[in-house]
């Protein structure tokens, strides 16, 4: 693994059109060629991002019993997400089927 000597950014080597392996740094203007004794896998290449596409008219949240803290209603769309580190629990989410008020529980 290679850091920029510049910001401190984890530098991801790449292949140029020359064949010659390339150390760019995303965060700054830091490059670098190497020599041929640098090699990479397919795995550590950058990924592309996951579009997330949100769709309102078919929302398939499911709908708990839930009292809302702004209008009390007593029904409300929930999801749960990662907010924190990986051992502890998940955070749940709840929006209001009747206001549109958001909230979240831990």
């Amino acid at each position: 693994m290679e850091f920029c000597p510049d910001c401190g950014s984890i530098i991801q080597p790449e292949t140029n059109d020359d064949g010659q392996t390339v150390l760019d740094c995303s965060n700054c203007s830091y490059s670098d060629t190497q020599d041929d004794a640098v090699s990479f896998s397919e795995k550590s290449k950058k990924q592309e991002g996951v579009e997330v596409i949100e769709d309102e008219e078919n929302d398939t949240k499911p709908v708990v019993e839930k009292e809302c803290p702004e209008c009390d209603n007593d029904e409300a769309k929930f999801w749960t997400m990662q907010t924190r580190a990986g051992d502890e629990a998940e955070t749940r989410f709840f929006e209001c089927t009747a206001c549109g008020h958001t909230w979240r529980e831990y």
